[in-house]
Formats: structure tokens, C-alpha cells, sequence
């Protein structure tokens, strides 16, 4: 493999210019934005759902978590490989066109498992999304300006949530101006369901945007069908390097947990503890996640790529061990107000900090992964971060609120026992994975 990656490395086509590699970024960006968008739009609906369809905040915690996260992880195993192999544009644009699709459907249900079915729907889809759109960048961007770029991209997660506060509280506003709404061959709907076709239906705009990106050329290879690397050489790459992988997929993970509880249930928690109706709260928490998250996850790469032109190999690590230790104490407070103004006033560093990490996590994964690994390597990457922040956390919030408080109105509390639990371990996870990582880097640079 040495011998074939030298003359790959010789044979490398030119990187994109610059303004090709940044559109590329852009498209992919929007499409990241309408995810984020169509994923937590449930999280404004918390209470309506419920009482439309008589379910508990246990059964809202795996309807937002489990039921998306599961089929989303495990389906992007198979994608990644695809996109590995053939057309990453291809595969985002189809994924699109099935999430908005399946985020409509969402708004017709009328049962648990109805709802539940559109939204393992929504994860199949948005699976295609973020291990093929890390391979694209990788290739658009060298090393030294990796994580900026990747910064960029993840801050399209924030400017969704961002958005899918605002727009989901307008939709919810102007929902509520009628009873229900009258479709024709579908009948009467509530306004939680027509909020939801409301946010889905405009993404199928965004899956035909994807045909004006650039399929860029793939670094390192000559091409992706001749260079394949078969699932037993995965396997065999990945288990040579499982202490990096392992210790990286689950303290990134674990670090990028409250960003994920901020999206499910912080809202939740300014409906029913600071008194705050969602048409009020919504806007005002997608103002301060619309501003703060990008600075942090842009602001968290800008200092990584700095680090690194300055010989610190492991310097995604080290930016994110620094956002973990901000994280502590911010999380033992961010949801412990009642005051409407206290309680907005501290969301602000908690945005900030939460989102740091989140473009660190795949810019390192770049660093000690082959180009014809890439989408599969973070593929695994999104299997165990759904599997810890999508679905772990947002059940083990509404869990600790029905089991152990058996209180709706200590939601918050629930909150700030999982926060400050996974980012401190998380925190320590990374620490100790900084010398194996450096290794790692320096092996992958003479690969």
C-alpha cells in the first residue's frame, strides 16, 4: 500500500481553486442546514405531539433520539462505502430529496408508529449526508486548511438549528391561526403536522442545488474504482488504528452532547420551567444559536489549523479538551434558571462552547485516514456519535425526568446531570488519546 500511495501522492491531480473549493462548501453547507432543520423541528412540538397522541417525555425522548439515530447511523455504514467508490454528489442529492420528503410525511401521522416510521425515514436520508460530504471536502482543501473548511461545513448544523427555531416558531405561530387545516386528499390536520410539512417540503429545492457542485477529484488516488479497498483491508486498517478511533469517536461524541440536548430538549425547557410559549422562546434560542455556534465551531477550527501549521499534530484534540474544560461549569448552570433573562444570558456561552468541538472531530479523523477510507471511517464516526448524542442522550434526559424526578417541571435538572457527565468524561477520554493520535498522524503522513 506505501509503494501505491507514494505514486499516487506524485500523480495527485491540482486542488481546486479556491472559489469552486468554497461554492462546494456553500452547497454542502445549505444542505446541512435543511437537515439540521427537518431533524430537530420535533423538538418544538414536544408537548402538542404528546397530547395528540398520548405519549410520555420517555416516549418523545426515543422519538426524537432512537427512532431517527439508529437507522441513521447504521445506514451511513453502506453509504459511506458507496460514496467511497462513486458519486458523492449523487448520493447527497438523493438523500435530500428522501429526508425533506419523509420530514412532510412526518406531518401526517397519527399514531406512535406512524410518526416513528416517517422518522427512521428522516434518517435514512440525512445518513448520505456528512460521511460523503467530509470526503468532498477533504479533497477540495489541503491539510493545513482542513479544519477551517470543516468548521464551516459543521456550522451549517448551527445556522440549521438556528433557523429551525426561527422558522419552526413562525410556523408554529401561523399554524396556530386555525384550528386545523384542511388538505385536499389528506383531510383535516393539527397545527404540530403542518408545521412540520411546512419545514420538510422546501428541502427538495435544496437536493436539486446539489447537481451545481463539484464532484471534486479525489487526492492521494488515481481513481476510486482502481484503488478500492476491499471490506476485509477496512477492517484490517481500522482495528491497526482501534485506540485512536475508539477513544476519538467516543469522547468527540461525548463532548458534542449538549449541543444535541440544546436542540431536543433546552426548548422543551423554556416552555415549561421558564414560562416562555415556543413562538417567544423559539426565535429568541435561534437568534443565540444562530450567532454564537458558528463563532465557536469556526472560531474552534481556525485555532486547530493554527496549532497545526505550528507542528502540534494533535492540535484538534487539543482544541477540543480546552472547549471541554469551558463546558463543565457552564453546564452545571445553562438550565438551572427561571428567570426569562438569566436563563436566556447563559445560553449564550453555552452555544458557544457546545459547538466548538463539532468541526474538530472530522478534520482529526482527515488526518490519520486514506482518502479511500474517508466516507467509511466517518461513517463509523456518525454511528457512534448518533448512537451517544442522538439517541442515548435525549432518551437518558426524558428517562431521568420521568424515572428519577418523575417531575416535568425538573427537566432542566435532567439536563445538567447528562451535560456535565459527558463532557468531562469526554474531556478526559481525549486527553488520554493525544499521544496515541500524534502517532497515528505521523504514520498516516508516511503511508
Amino acid at each position: 500500500m506505501a509503494d501505491e500511495s507514494t505514486q499516487a501522492d506524485q500523480n495527485a491531480p491540482a486542488w481546486p481553486k479556491p472559489a469552486v473549493a468554497w461554492f462546494g462548501v456553500g452547497v454542502l453547507v445549505v444542505a446541512f442546514i435543511f437537515s439540521i432543520a427537518d431533524r430537530i423541528i420535533i423538538s418544538l412540538l414536544v408537548d402538542p405531539i404528546k397530547a395528540d397522541l398520548n405519549l410520555t417525555d420517555t416516549d418523545m425522548g426515543f422519538m426524537m433520539g432512537i427512532a431517527f439515530a439508529i437507522f441513521y447511523a447504521l445506514m451511513g455504514l453502506p453509504i459511506g462505502r458507496l460514496a467511497d467508490k462513486h458519486s458523492r454528489r449523487l448520493i447527497i442529492g438523493v438523500g435530500i430529496f428522501l429526508w425533506s420528503i419523509m420530514t412532510a410525511v412526518c406531518g401526517l401521522a397519527r399514531s406512535f408508529w406512524e410518526l416513528f416510521l416517517a422518522r427512521v425515514g428522516v434518517g435514512v436520508g440525512e445518513a448520505t449526508l456528512s460521511p460523503a460530504a467530509y470526503s468532498m471536502i477533504a479533497d477540495y482543501f489541503p491539510k493545513d486548511k482542513l479544519g477551517r473548511a470543516l468548521g464551516v461545513y459543521q456550522s451549517g448544523a448551527f445556522f440549521g438549528v438556528g433557523l429551525a427555531f426561527i422558522f419552526g416558531g413562525l410556523a408554529i405561530q401561523f399554524a396556530k391561526g386555525a384550528d386545523e387545516f384542511v388538505l385536499p386528499l389528506i383531510g383535516a390536520l393539527k397545527p404540530w403536522q403542518m408545521a412540520f410539512i411546512m419545514v420538510g417540503l422546501p428541502g427538495v429545492l435544496v437536493a436539486a442545488m446539489m447537481f451545481f457542485d463539484l464532484e471534486p477529484a479525489r487526492q492521494g488516488i488515481t481513481s476510486a474504482a482502481e484503488n478500492e479497498i476491499s471490506l476485509g483491508q477496512t477492517f484490517r486498517f481500522a482495528f491497526q488504528r482501534w485506540r485512536v478511533f475508539i477513544t476519538h469517536y467516543t469522547g468527540f461524541a461525548l463532548l458534542a452532547l449538549p449541543m444535541t440536548t440544546l436542540a431536543t430538549w433546552v426548548p422543551t425547557y423554556f416552555i415549561r420551567v421558564v414560562g416562555m410559549p415556543p413562538p417567544e422562546a423559539a426565535p429568541k434560542l435561534g437568534f443565540i444559536v444562530l450567532i454564537l455556534s458558528p463563532i465557536g465551531v469556526i472560531g474552534g477550527g481556525w485555532l486547530s489549523d493554527i496549532l497545526f501549521r505550528r507542528g502540534y499534530k494533535d492540535a484538534p484534540l487539543r482544541v477540543a479538551i480546552m472547549a471541554a474544560l469551558l463546558m463543565v461549569p457552564v453546564s452545571l448552570v445553562a438550565t438551572r434558571f427561571t428567570d426569562p433573562t438569566l436563563a436566556l444570558a447563559i445560553m449564550a456561552p453555552f452555544a458557544f462552547g457546545a459547538s466548538i468541538s463539532m468541526g474538530l472531530a472530522p478534520a482529526a479523523l482527515q488526518l490519520v485516514t486514506p482518502n479511500r477510507l474517508r466516507a467509511q471511517i466517518g461513517a463509523a464516526w456518525m454511528l457512534f456519535l448518533n448512537l451517544i448524542t442522538a439517541s442515548v442522550g435525549p432518551w437518558a434526559v426524558g428517562w431521568i425526568s420521568d424515572s428519577v424526578y418523575a417531575d416535568p417541571m425538573r427537566i432542566g435538572e435532567a439536563i445538567t446531570i447528562v451535560n456535565v457527565a459527558s463532557v468531562a468524561v469526554g474531556g478526559v477520554i481525549l486527553l488520554l488519546t493525544l499521544k496515541p493520535f500524534r502517532e497515528a498522524v505521523e504514520k498516516q503522513n508516511v503511508i
